[in-house]
């Protein structure tokens, strides 16, 4: 099903349901241009708000998602919360004490999602086994991966006895993914894509701006439309009100096979972003 409406959602396997579009706060530094940023969003819609601990803004974003749940007359169960543990707090009592120091932050009871931030060699397996906890505890709703490739997660469900529900990564039309999003597409695990907009480095792309004009969009509206269209999660990053409300306007046109072959020929395997078999913090 393609998404038609900002607060449309995937049915994770376990039944959850996680809402196509987010907001991403990578990189917004805590203050009250990230406390806004949130409640814009929420006012305008959006329902996914993506963090992690080792962004140090979650304070801020849990400010900025109770002043819009009071603002918006909008319940905590609205909204889907995302939120990772970091490289260094890999391990299982780590992860389990590093997950309540995200909630604290947040100023929350429970996480909607929390993933592994990158899958470390010899520490992830341990990690998972605290995400799995947490899930069967009941304090988190869906647990899941971040920048993990095939061969990690083929690696976690050695040993794993729940499957991840999500694997957040790097993921835009000059790194597309294609082998990683048929493998996790046939473990029914759902694909949400980080760096969309290739932190602003494809916003003058000459062939995605032909398809834009086309479609009277812009290119940041054409490749989060395309992100849809295939399937994936997406969580572009704005601090600006008028940009959130931009990047959400793709749910009134549809690129065609021809646009979407395009996009897709423009992958290069380029990352901005490391690389997940070979990365060093």
């Amino acid at each position: 099903m393609i998404a038609k409406h900002l607060q449309d959602t995937t049915t994770l396997h376990n039944g959850i349901k996680m809402p196509w579009f987010g907001l991403g706060v990578f990189k917004v530094e805590e203050g009250a241009e990230l406390v806004l940023a949130v409640k814009s969003a929420i006012k305008h819609g959006y329902r996914s708000i993506d963090t992690a601990a080792i962004y140090d803004n979650e304070t801020s974003v849990g400010q900025g998602i109770h002043e819009a749940i009071l603002e918006n007359q909008i319940s905590r169960e609205d909204l889907f919360v995302t939120s990772k543990v970091w490289n260094a707090d890999l391990g299982y009592e780590s992860t389990l004490a590093a997950y309540e120091t995200s909630l604290n932050k947040l100023g929350l009871d429970y996480l909607d999602l929390y993933l592994i931030h990158w899958p470390v060699e010899g520490k992830f397996k341990d990690a998972w086994r605290a995400l799995e906890t947490l899930y069967k505890d009941g304090r988190v709703k869906a647990i899941g991966v971040s920048n993990f490739q095939v061969h990690h997660i083929e690696e976690l469900m050695k040993e794993a006895t729940i499957k991840p529900m999500v694997n957040q990564v790097e993921l835009h039309p000059q790194l597309t993914q294609k082998e990683l999003i048929r493998f996790c597409k046939e473990q029914g695990i759902q694909i949400e894509a980080w760096s969309p907009l290739m932190q602003g480095q494809l916003l003058d792309h000459p062939i995605l701006k032909e398809i834009a004009d086309k479609h009277e969009k812009s290119i940041a509206q054409v490749i989060l439309r395309w992100d849809l269209q295939h399937g994936i999660v997406t969580i572009p990053k704005s601090t600006k009100e008028h940009r959130i409300l931009e990047n959400s306007a793709v749910f009134d046109f549809e690129l065609s096979k021809e646009d979407m072959a395009r996009i897709d020929g423009l992958n290069q395997n380029h990352r901005v972003g490391p690389d997940p078999d070979n990365f060093d913090f």
